[in-house]
């Protein structure tokens, strides 16, 4: 009999074989309708359902799938949706898609709406846009209704979930005079005749995210809260629903004790990352409320270890009646993969110390059952011997210095030097490393993890599509180029894959964004390099073309914060381990003739603490240094760069300074170049290059385009200091679009030496 009740804050969407992402592309392609698209996103959606009804769990929630984005969807539900897209004239279904990475056809030209990471995880979202004419309003036939129904129909009551109104205006930009107190109002409006509509369908609970309460709160922010909640669960609870409040990633200690306060059916804390959540609840607990605990971690793949897990709910007991514990994911399962029971090749004595998103549902429910079994099965996997340290890593480690950290000479001496070496011209320009992964390209690898084809054949096709990479950019005019990355297929999994330390899954897929789908390495034991792993191919990209052609590397932060990490040692020593590991590689690309080497932190905001207050002691005093490890070593005359997108860096941009790179692009096509303000008040002094076009979408930016853009960054920034390139890799782009955009961009700094 169970003991407990369960809830699951949301389940993967994507699909086991990644159904959505290869359909919504086929439905981009004009090759599938509409109707069929939306048939397969139903099938998933049961799929979803039914697993955790199996499972037992008692809280099922419903709207939990998106096509591309939560956010979005939650923007779509209240009409905040930019005229210029509602004037394309398109289906409600393109609409969206073409909020989400523009639209360039016959009906118009649109670029999308922004782009950033989702709290501190590697998934994003579309930033809402809000001008002064925007009406909040419920719009028909709301989402959330038609999946309750759907769910309905298929016999499972699920517990409709929303994004909160308060994270939803904290979130979205603003583009007028109004600000987010202005539109609370028709917000409250909108989410009362939902709750009413849901509550007519036959729901009984309404369940509200509200993840944006982690965040450092202050006294405005909470008066904002307040005000939306003090009406709103009033006027929820006079439809006949009951409603909870659901937070993740963190703990809300700014505004715990107005939450309590407030008369909440149902408050989902974190208890993973929320370090602050048992001692909130020493402070008291509504008696006739439920909490819902987020006990099992649902970002990590590890196994929950019962024994501790049942001491965690023990201690929540002595300050919440038991009765009314109900036992959660600590957020969304969207962050981890489907299920372990995919992994057809991955050995058992791996695979029983991992638990995706199936086997996370279960796990809830043997901690609920209080099962004998189970809990010394469970006990009998903790008691194993998994890892051992290795000696040659541990004395790596202990041998470090301050001087491992410190690259000399100064950063300016070192422009100056490498001026003189490179001779490149104003404005010189370049891409961020990869170049479409055709078909022809994911074949030649499959052939070759399959043991179709050689080695040989393997590498003589690379080295062909390499030399047609140089060709293309000389012909095009770039002034430093890229081997493309044919051989790679993921920028993290590749490195993953050459290290040691690392064990790989055949089909552990998590969304990223949209379509985009990233299969995380998992760090299993201490991480070394044992041979070079980039060095032939840029080595033979360079002898064909005495244009410099870049090294291309991912750095050790984002390594880390896009693989699974250990839980058994901190992060800071395992990405210390991985640092060496792409040092060695560094060495090794300089000591063959590479003179530019990229070390790209895509992800280093990404496990930033959401708290100001924690930023430094816990993560940047050794994220930061991380990076320098990496390359301290090297020549002045080798010059260093980096890359990172899609996030916010105002607020860290004196850290990233502190990176010592020479220099850095960035994402910011889609954020209006915002960042250039943090970057012309702090002084910066690294080399920039803003991305003057978005690669996340189809259309091909036009010379005028690229002007405008590299106008405004010349305003903010000394010209000398500008590199001109994309916003992010080409991977994901069709050839043709790509030509036709480096050429515009070609195009665009020459005509700026000219002026």
């Amino acid at each position: 009999m169970t003991l407990r009740k369960t809830s699951v804050i949301g389940f993967p969407r994507i699909g086991k074989n990644r159904e959505l992402k290869f359909a919504s592309e086929k439905f981009f392609k004009g090759e599938i309708s509409e109707e069929e698209l939306k048939k397969i996103a139903s099938e998933l959606r049961l799929y979803g359902w039914k697993k955790q009804q199996e499972a037992g769990i008692t809280f099922i929630p419903s709207n939990d799938f998106s096509f591309y984005d939560n956010l979005l969807d939650t923007a779509f539900l209240l009409n905040v949706i930019p005229d210029r897209y509602k004037q394309l004239g398109i289906s409600d279904l393109e609409t969206y898609f073409a909020v989400a990475h523009g639209y360039q056809g016959i009906k118009g030209d649109v670029k999308a709406l922004p782009m950033k990471k989702w709290f501190n995880t590697n998934y994003h979202y579309i930033v809402p846009s809000i001008d002064d004419q925007t009406q909040i309003k419920l719009t028909n036939i709301p989402k959330p209704l038609f999946e309750y129904n759907e769910a309905k129909a298929a016999g499972i009551q699920t517990i409709p979930s929303l994004i909160g109104i308060y994270t939803f205006l904290h979130l979205s930009n603003y583009t007028g005079v109004k600000k987010a107190e202005d539109f609370v109002d028709d917000a409250i409006k909108a989410y009362t005749q939902l709750a009413e509509q849901l509550h007519a369908a036959g729901a009984k609970w309404l369940s509200i995210a509200e993840p944006a309460l982690v965040f450092d709160i202050n006294e405005r922010e909470k008066s904002l809260f307040k005000k939306i909640y003090v009406s709103l669960i009033e006027k929820i609870h006079a439809t006949g629903l009951k409603v909870s409040l659901q937070t993740y990633f963190g703990d809300v200690r700014d505004v715990y004790a107005d939450l309590i306060a407030l008369n909440f059916d149902g408050i989902g804390l974190d208890f993973i990352e929320g370090k602050k959540s048992i001692e909130l609840l020493k402070s008291g607990f509504p008696k006739n409320t439920l909490l819902f605990a987020g006990i099992v971690n649902g970002k990590n793949i590890w196994r929950s270890e019962y024994e501790k897990k049942n001491a965690l709910l023990n201690e929540i007991g002595k300050y919440v009646d038991p009765q009314n514990i109900i036992i959660s994911t600590s957020c969304s399962l969207l962050h981890v993969p489907y299920t372990v029971d995919s992994e057809n090749v991955l050995p058992d004595c791996f695979k029983r110390h991992l638990a995706f998103a199936e086997e996370k549902i279960q796990e809830l429910n043997d901690i609920a059952n209080q099962d004998k079994t189970k809990h010394e099965q469970n006990k009998a996997l903790f008691a194993e011997e998994r890892i051992k340290k290795n000696p040659a890593v541990q004395q790596a480690l202990n041998k470090l210095s301050e001087a491992d950290f410190k690259r000399s000479p100064e950063r300016d001496d070192r422009k100056k030097i490498q001026k003189n070496v490179f001779k490149l011209p104003s404005y010189p320009t370049t891409t961020i490393g990869s170049f479409p992964q055709t078909a022809d390209v994911r074949s030649n690898r499959a052939a070759y993890k399959k043991g179709n084809i050689s080695i040989e054949q393997y590498r003589e096709f690379n080295r062909k599509k390499i030399s047609e990479c140089i060709a293309l950019q000389e012909h095009l005019g770039l002034d430093v180029l890229v081997h493309g990355e044919f051989e790679r297929n993921d920028m993290v999994e590749y490195f993953g894959n050459n290290l040691d330390g690392f064990i790989f899954t055949q089909n552990a897929w998590v969304q990223s964004y949209g379509t985009r789908c990233v299969k995380p390495p998992v760090i299993w034991e201490d991480v070394h390099r044992s041979a070079p792993i980039t060095v032939e191919w840029s080595v033979f990209a360079q002898s064909r073309t005495n244009k410099p052609v870049k090294g291309m590397l991912t750095g050790p932060v984002t390594i880390l914060n896009w693989s699974f990490p250990r839980e058994d040692v901190s992060l800071k020593e395992q990405t210390q381990q991985i640092g060496l590991a792409i040092r060695d590689e560094v060495l090794d690309l300089e000591k063959n003739g590479i003179k530019i080497i990229q070390i790209d932190e895509a992800a280093l905001r990404e496990k930033l603490p959401l708290r100001k207050s924690d930023w430094h002691s816990e993560y940047l005093d050794w994220a930061i240094p991380a990076f320098r490890l990496v390359h301290a070593k090297v020549k002045p005359e080798t010059q260093i760069h980096t890359h990172m997108c899609y996030s916010e860096f105002g607020d860290i941009i004196k850290d990233i300074d502190a990176m010592d790179a020479d220099v850095i692009t960035f994402e910011a096509s889609r954020s209006d170049l915002k960042l250039l303000d943090a970057i012309k008040e702090t002084n910066f002094r690294t080399q920039v290059g803003p991305g003057v076009y978005d690669i996340h979408s189809p259309r091909v930016p036009s010379v005028e385009e690229i002007i405008d853009t590299l106008h405004k960054i010349t305003a903010k920034i000394d010209k000398e200091n500008v590199w001109v390139n994309p916003d992010c890799g080409l991977k994901t782009r069709g050839e043709e679009e790509t030509t036709a955009s480096l050429k515009n961009l070609v195009e665009a700094a020459a005509k700026l030496r000219k002026e």
